[in-house]
């Protein structure tokens, strides 16, 4: 199968993008069939049910920075690149199975000049597999140190904007530049991409509209996304303008992944509070309908790379780093942190804790020491030089008051430190801290347990037996990441000095059997959940979400950012005016059943009766001899009288078929049942419409009903599914059913639906001798799918040689088991004003007629 070129995505976005170069020429394509090398021009798979016949399977990792290191030789003017074999990206891969081929996109973290980005690429595909994206100078810098570091990564680690002192402010050409970056990378992507095959996994925060551009150039790509951030609460991410184009965007994959249960929380309530979808578990995993595609949720922290990290730790030089912490800081305790130079890392609040520890515990004062090491900043401003000179001042302070001349409380190592310095420190260290007060996972507390663990030339160095007990202690933030894996890890709240304080006591006056229970814990659960099993893990889920892919067609909706992909049935298909018109003129016994609220008549309407043009067509349809129309609504049957009075000959069945009347002259026929359940129902309602803000209570003859659309989102599905629990017990024993439907829950008569309804109607054509040779049925929510399933099953059990023609029709795009759809109540009335012209078509002026009408006068 070849592989697909990317063109211009612009168009996607809202607003004026900023003016995006060419890309320059492509890298030469992939072979993926012996003898076959793609070209780049595929049209759009809209509606395409083909499958590949490629079985060569593919991982294309896409990153803001490639998983290489690049350093240009001047003497000669080559550019010269390494693997980062500290990347996680490069890591994951050891997840997969050896056979897979692994692509890697993304930037190169230096800039290369336009005229060295062809021989670049091709060397570093052919090398590395690496297929870079090369941003324009101006893009890049407003899309990573603006857009991304400047706004969306303040605001995902719960930093607003209140004034221009914290935080910058919302920019639009920030926003277009991220956007423009988005829509560069996809280009890449599908320059080399082989959409039907290879799976496409995108990762963080920087490329979250990526999807919307894959998605709307193939249909059915495979796509995963992972965001190593935390996500934000809806009170803090709704506060973003583009909020609604980013939940889009993410929705465009078919599998996102988070650390923890909290961020994968945040993102479902923005996605049932911004854009009303709802969720719920399907076997195990969490799934959104997002118009007729499953969108699944991934809940699992990344891990480290084991065979790396124990590799660094039999390094001599990382043994005589060893030796030599030991003989600095001999006879003292080391409590380590290990952090980058941000507000959000807590270093100074740390400073503060294990000063506080000091001023309390005054035997610790000369025998304990705070390592604490600091990563270079990975951006640039006013926020981390404020950082920065408040823990300097700290640690001062602290060395000032508590230290002497063989005693130095706090050491800051500012610098670099190459990994085999750091994993010296983990495995010295008799406690490690992080105290964050936002991260999204922070891996510093696995490599401190695997480093505890040690390993043969480690212990040697450290004069330790190799069978000897291992131990090890943890102050974690309980708002970093991996909190919650770490069960046996002191969770503190950084923002509280003396819990803090408290916490460090603890890890180091804690009996050794207790520390060394804790470790084992611990290493056994960073050992097994390592950063292959997390990539296979994710790649797993990946598979299943995808592998349903071909069973639906496909249909691009949605203009800009807000494209998404509708899936649903092959067979179902837009109602076409003529097509119904013709089966309907050639017909001669019809059954028409419409719905009321979504259907004739717009559900967002604040006047619910119908307009002068509905009620003309209804009367205009029921006089004909060959239809029997009926009105089958939720709604009372007095004000479906009231308003549909003019129609005379039109049959209406008020509260779900509970009331049935066949024509304005007939009675209301009811059915026989107990409703006494009503009693029970109604007090309970009650209490539930107090305790619930914007809620409220429908009282009908047949039924009763409780209202949330107006409540919190949240809180009032979680009434509503305690509602529904609570009823279904106390009415156990009585003839009503419960049901929760879209914002509400409802009680009414066993054996009520509107199914009976079109089942009634049908029966008694047929006992008349007027078996319909035509059926229609219109309606929009899910009390219609009922009659869908009614008329189809009744004339498919039917023993009838001839089958009538059998209109089902749902109004929106979305999954039904009606065939086809309409998409608004516009539609509907078009359509309907067509059949009625078809039962009384205007005369036709003829000559035969102008004769006739001279004679007349």
């Amino acid at each position: 199968m070849a592989s697909r070129s990317c063109g211009g995505f612009l168009d996607l976005a809202s607003g004026e993008i900023l003016d995006v170069p060419q890309t320059p020429r492509g890298l030469p394509r992939v072979m993926t069939l012996p003898g076959v090398i793609s070209d780049g021009n595929v049209s759009n798979d809209a509606d395409s049910d083909s499958t590949s016949s490629c079985c060569h399977e593919r991982k294309i990792l896409v990153a803001n920075m490639l998983p290489l290191h690049a350093q240009k030789d001047y003497e000669t003017g080559k550019w010269r690149f390494t693997l980062d074999e500290d990347s996680l990206y490069l890591q994951l891969k050891d997840g997969f199975p050896p056979e897979t081929e692994v692509l890697y996109v993304g930037c190169l973290k230096v800039e290369i000049e336009t005229n060295e980005q062809d021989e670049v690429a091709q060397r570093l595909l052919e090398d590395f597999k690496c297929v870079p994206t090369f941003l324009p100078h101006d893009i890049q810098k407003k899309f990573y140190y603006g857009f991304c570091k400047q706004q969306l990564w303040p605001l995902f680690h719960y930093m607003l904007p209140m004034c221009s002192d914290h935080g910058d402010r919302f920019d639009r050409q920030l926003w277009q530049a991220y956007v423009s970056a988005n829509k560069l990378f996809a280009d890449k992507i599908m320059e080399v991409a082989n959409p039907e095959d290879d799976f496409i996994w995108i990762h963080d925060y920087h490329l979250m509209v990526l999807p919307t551009f894959l998605r709307k150039r193939y249909n059915r790509v495979k796509l995963g996304f992972f965001l190593h951030s935390p996500f934000p609460s809806s009170e803090i991410y709704r506060t973003l303008p583009v909020r609604d184009e980013i939940l889009k965007g993410l929705l465009n994959s078919d599998l996102i992944g988070f650390h923890t249960f909290d961020y994968a929380r945040h993102f479902l309530s923005c996605c049932s509070r911004m854009l009303g979808l709802d969720y719920e578990s399907k076997r195990g995993h969490i799934g959104l309908d997002y118009f007729g595609r499953t969108v699944y949720i991934k809940i699992l922290p990344v891990g480290i790379h084991m065979g790396r990290l124990e590799s660094v730790l039999n390094l001599s030089s990382s043994c005589n780093k060893v030796k030599e912490i030991h003989e600095q800081f001999k006879d003292k305790k080391i409590i380590l942190g290990v952090d980058d130079m941000d507000i959000f890392k807590g270093i100074s609040l740390k400073l503060l804790a294990f000063e506080q520890l000091l001023q309390l515990r005054r035997e610790f004062q000369g025998k304990v020491v705070l390592i604490q090491i600091v990563n270079p900043a990975r951006s640039s401003g006013k926020d981390v030089q404020e950082a920065k000179r408040e823990t300097y001042t700290t640690a001062r302070r602290i060395n000032y008051i508590y230290g002497s001349p063989d005693y130095e409380p706090v050491v800051l190592i500012d610098r670099h430190a190459p990994r085999y310095e750091k994993s010296a420190y983990y495995a010295m260290a008799e406690c490690c801290i992080v105290n964050a007060v936002r991260d999204g996972m922070n891996l510093v507390p696995y490599k401190y347990v695997v480093c505890r663990q040690g390993s043969s030339t480690m212990d040697e160095a450290m004069g330790i037996k190799s069978d000897s007990a291992r131990t090890s202690m943890l102050v974690v933030s309980e708002f970093i990441g991996c909190s919650p894996s770490l069960s046996g890890a002191i969770r503190v709240n950084p923002w509280d000095i003396d819990s803090v304080a408290e916490a460090m006591n603890t890890a180091l006056t804690l009996p050794d059997s207790e520390k060394q229970m804790r470790h084992e814990k611990h290493y056994r659960y960073v050992s097994s959940h390592d950063v292959a099993y997390w990539a296979r893990s994710f790649m797993q889920d990946l598979e299943r979400a995808c592998k349903n892919h071909y069973d639906k067609r496909c249909w691009g909706i949605g203009l800009g950012l807000g494209f998404r992909v509708l899936s649903l049935s092959p067979s179902f298909r837009k109602l076409s005016v003529d097509h119904i018109a013709s089966a309907y003129k050639r017909t001669s016994r019809r059954a028409i059943f419409l719905d009321y609220d979504g259907t004739v008549v717009p559900q967002s309407s604040i006047d619910t009766s119908p307009s002068e043009e509905v009620v003309n067509i209804l009367d205009a349809l029921c006089n004909d001899p060959n239809n029997t129309v009926f009105i089958v609504s939720g709604r009372g049957r007095t004000s479906l009288s009231d308003w549909l009075a003019p129609c005379e000959k039109l049959g209406l069945a008020a509260e779900h078929g509970y009331f049935i009347r066949w024509d304005k002259n007939s009675d209301w026929e009811s059915l026989t049942s107990d409703l006494d359940w009503k009693q029970l129902v109604e007090p309970i309602m009650k209490q539930y419409t107090e305790a619930t803000d914007g809620s409220s209570m429908e009282i009908k003859e047949s039924a009763l009903v409780w209202h949330h659309q107006d409540a919190d989102p949240d809180f009032g599905s979680c009434q509503a599914k305690e509602l529904l629990d609570h009823l279904e017990n106390v009415l156990a024993n009585e003839p009503a059913v419960v049901r929760r439907g879209q914002h509400i829950v409802e009680v009414k008569p066993q054996g009520v639906t509107k199914g009976l309804v079109a089942e009634k109607v049908l029966s008694m054509m047929v006992s008349n001798g007027k078996a319909p040779d035509f059926a229609m049925c219109i309606g929009d929510d899910r009390s219609d799918e009922d009659m869908f399933e009614s008329i189809l099953n009744t004339f498919s059990s039917s023993s009838s040689s001839t089958l009538p023609e059998i209109f089902a029709c749902t109004v929106g795009q979305k999954p039904s088991k009606a065939k086809y759809y309409l998409d608004d109540t516009a539609d509907v009335v078009r359509l309907l004003q067509g059949l009625a012209n078809a039962s009384n078509p205007k005369p036709r002026y003829t000559a035969d007629f102008h004769v006739a009408f001279d004679n007349v006068f």
